[in-house]
């Protein structure tokens, strides 16, 4: 799976990347640095600690992308 997410503060792209089959689980912030995670679920955590839908041009576009990655949100206690 694969999301590009237009960013305020930026002309390009933020970008998901949860790659199972290769063990790829990335995201490229606006600034244009990433991170790199060893599984989805960490992935998605740091997504639901440092992104909010106001932080993008689509807000619409941010809650698609999590709604299809929700299988992998952490259970919080």
């Amino acid at each position: 799976m694969e999301f590009y997410l237009k960013s305020k503060d930026n002309a390009y792209p933020c970008e998901v990347t949860i790659d199972e089959d290769n063990g790829r689980y990335t995201i490229r912030k606006s600034d244009s640095s990433g991170e790199y995670f060893n599984s989805a679920k960490e992935l998605v955590a740091w997504i639901i600690e440092n992104w909010q839908s106001e932080d993008f041009l689509d807000r619409d576009e941010f809650e698609s992308m999590l709604n299809k990655i929700k299988v992998y949100f952490p259970i919080i206690h």
